[in-house]
Order: structure tokens, then C-alpha cells, then sequence
């Protein structure tokens, strides 16, 4: 049976969810001092009342009953003090019994858990979350929760390679964001996400428009987003071939952003830093080796089964360029063995460097495959990423005929 004072509490809740005043939910077959005593909880409600109100509300009985794990409210109390995983799991129990709360207290929780699934490299599970925070933003009607929501919505897509997706949702972010006049935290992070997508479609002169638009906003500071704005302009300088300029903003941001801040963004700078020092030319496989050494001793802390995979991705490849073929493919065979949890990008990177090893073998089916990634990238509208696999094709190629040549000769 219901009990007081918690069935007022939840009647009260669901009356005000709803904008409705006790004179308006009353109606004619109660009085408005009983329903008021109700919610006080100083009478006892009767099943006669509790079926009228459910009537009323357009409930089911069953809905005046708290959620086995507490309210909304409580369940995100949870998460922000502990983080641990029983109080996510707490909040997603409370999100699916409860769509009664105010829109605001469930589009906090679907940014939670959007989080967690972030976090854990599950970018499919956090894309479901973020489409529905998304809607509930634009039903709230708080410019600030839309542009955060896009902006999420747009790195998720882009981790997913749904890179005109992630266009227009970045840039619908950019446009409300100027518009409203947000603050610096929130521009910054709506270019960050705009840059990014815009390098990866192959737009490299409004990534870099933009990327200086962000470096200048956040000038002066040396925090996470900082650290980010830095990595992304690294980012733009690569595919603009400048590899000294990135290299200069990715040393800045290793040197000046401490650990202590953001351990997970602070290894994942070293894997990035890690990556540029095997993509420029020529590589340096020595510096690659220190960053991986550094971002290895930190994922003994922060270890997610992404951050994982992007380290032993990052294992195969300077194996690769070291000449150590058989490592690499021992490694690559250890991440076709795990539930992928990396990005669409670092998935056909790793597939990338499967269609290298072949040709090194002599198997040219490792040809018609770089190909056919190639013309999936561009599908895709990866335009950044369908060029690098042609260059590396051509590259392989190239030294391919090298090496017959000197055999035969």
C-alpha cells in the first residue's frame, strides 16, 4: 500500500511535471484541501483517490511508487559524488521508471550516462543517449543545453565516421552559440567540434579559419580545454602537412598541461603525440617510444578498454615502422580478438596497417584492400582519411615494384 509521506512527495512531483495547479487536478470529484492534505502527507490516501488521481494524471497506479533506485535527483547525487558504476547503474534504472522528472533533471542524466559510454569507447551507446538529450534540449528551450547537446552529438558522429551528420549538427551548434553569445567554454568546445569535422570532410581551410578563431579564444589559459584546442590545431597543421607547427602545438600543451588536471586527456595527448612522431617525415620512432611509455604508466589508472586499444594500435604501428612485421601483426591480432571500442578512424587505421603487412608478404590482395577503403572513405565523405589511404597505397606501391625490381636484378 502507498504510505506517507512519500506518496505526497511523488503526487506533488507528478502534479507539478505536468504545470498543473491542485485546483486544475482536483477537478470535480475532490476537494482541493483534501488533495492539499495529501500531498502534505498528513492523510493517508485510499485506493478510491489514488485511482482518481492516477485517472486524472493519466497514470497507472503503479506509477505513485518511487523507483526501486530512488529519484532522479538522488540517482545523479550519486553519480556526482562517487562516479562509480552502481551509481550509473542506479541513474539508468532511475531514467527508465521515471518520466515524470523536469526535463532539466533527465537531460542531466542522459548526459551522464551519454559520458559513461563515451568513456568506455562505446560510441554507438553514447550516440542513443545523445540523440534523445538532443531532443529533450531543443524541447527545454535553453540555447546553452542545445549547443552542449550538438556539440556532443557531433564529436560522437564523428568517432562514428557519420561525418556530414556531425557537420550539421556542429554546425547548427556554431551558428546558436554566436548567436546566443555563450560564454568562452562553450564556444570553444562548439569549435573543437566544428574543426574537427570540418578536417576530417576534407575542408581544410574552414578547419583552419576556425582553429585559429579557437587557439585565439582560448589564449592565455593552460586547463583541459586549452590542452584540447592545442591538440586540435595539431590536428589541422598535420593535414595541412605543416608536421613542425603541430608538433609545436602538441609540445606546448604536453609541457604545460599538467596530469593532475584531466589524467584521460593528458594520456591521450602522448598517444596523439605518439602517432605525429610516426606520421611525419622522416619518423621518428624514438620519440613515439617515449610518448608511448609515458601514456602507458598513466593507463594503469585511467585504463578503459578504448584507451587500451588506441595504446596497442599505437604498439602495432611503431612496430610497423621499425620493421618489426611480425609484432605488429601479433598485435593486430590481439585487437581483432577484443570488442572494438575505438573510433571509425582508428579502426581503419588499424585496417590500414592489416593491408600494409599483406603487401609487405607479397599477398597483393593487400592492394585491392587499401583500395577499397579508400573509395569507402570517400562514400563516407572522409575525404581527409580516403587521401591518406591513397597516398599510403601509392607509397606502397611505389616501393613494392622497389623491391621486385632489386630481386630481379
Amino acid at each position: 500500500m502507498l504510505q506517507q509521506p512519500a506518496f505526497g512527495s511523488r503526487l506533488r512531483k507528478l502534479r507539478q511535471a505536468r504545470g498543473l495547479s491542485q485546483t486544475a487536478l482536483a477537478g470535480d470529484g475532490m476537494s482541493t484541501g483534501y488533495l492539499s492534505r495529501l500531498e502534505s502527507g498528513a492523510r493517508q490516501p485510499t485506493e478510491r483517490a489514488v485511482a482518481y488521481l492516477a485517472e486524472r494524471l493519466g497514470l497507472e497506479v503503479a506509477d505513485f511508487e518511487e523507483p526501486a533506485g530512488g529519484s532522479l535527483a538522488n540517482a545523479l547525487s550519486l553519480v556526482a559524488s562517487t562516479g562509480s558504476g552502481a551509481a550509473l547503474e542506479t541513474l539508468r534504472e532511475a531514467l527508465a521508471a521515471e518520466g515524470h522528472e523536469a526535463p532539466v533533471l533527465r537531460w542531466q542524466a542522459l548526459w551522464q550516462l551519454a559520458r559513461q559510454r563515451r568513456l568506455q569507447g562505446d560510441h554507438a551507446g553514447e550516440r542513443e543517449y545523445l540523440e534523445e538529450l538532443v531532443q529533450l534540449g531543443d524541447a527545454v528551450g535553453l540555447t546553452a543545453l542545445r549547443v552542449r547537446g550538438l556539440t556532443r552529438l557531433a564529436r560522437c558522429l564523428r568517432s562514428l565516421g557519420d561525418i556530414n551528420e556531425a557537420i550539421d549538427a556542429a554546425m547548427t551548434a556554431h551558428h546558436l552559440a554566436r548567436e546566443d553569445h555563450l560564454d568562452v567554454e562553450d564556444r570553444a568546445a562548439v569549435l573543437l567540434a566544428l574543426v574537427s569535422v570540418e578536417g576530417e570532410a576534407g575542408r581544410t581551410p574552414d578547419a583552419r579559419a576556425h582553429v585559429d578563431e579557437l587557439v585565439e579564444l582560448v589564449a592565455g589559459r593552460s586547463d583541459a580545454l586549452w590542452a584540447e584546442a592545442m591538440w586540435t590545431a595539431a590536428a589541422v597543421r598535420v593535414r595541412q602537412g605543416d608536421h613542425a607547427a603541430a608538433q609545436g602545438y602538441l609540445e606546448e600543451a604536453l609541457e604545460k598541461f599538467a596530469s593532475g588536471e584531466d589524467l584521460v586527456l593528458w594520456l591521450r595527448l602522448r598517444l596523439t603525440a605518439g602517432r605525429l612522431h610516426l606520421e611525419k617525415l622522416p619518423p621518428d620512432p624514438e620519440a613515439a617510444e617515449r610518448c608511448l611509455t609515458a601514456a602507458e604508466s598513466a593507463l594503469a589508472f585511467v585504463g578503459t578498454p578504448g584507451l587500451r586499444q588506441q595504446l596497442t594500435a599505437l604498439k602495432a604501428d611503431l612496430a610497423f615502422v621499425t620493421a618489426r612485421y611480425d609484432d605488429a601483426r601479433v598485435l593486430l591480432g590481439e585487437l581483432a580478438l577484443a570488442e572494438p571500442r575505438m573510433t571509425y578512424r582508428e579502426r581503419v587505421q588499424m585496417d590500414i596497417l592489416r593491408h600494409q603487412l599483406l603487401i609487405r608478404s607479397g599477398d597483393d590482395s593487400g592492394i585491392q584492400g587499401l583500395r577499397a577503403l579508400a573509395e569507402q572513405a570517400q562514400a563516407d565523405a572522409n575525404i581527409d582519411l580516403a587521401a591518406q589511404i591513397w597516398r599510403i597505397l601509392a607509397e606502397s606501391l611505389a616501393q613494392s615494384a622497389t623491391e621486385r625490381g632489386s630481386t630481379a636484378v
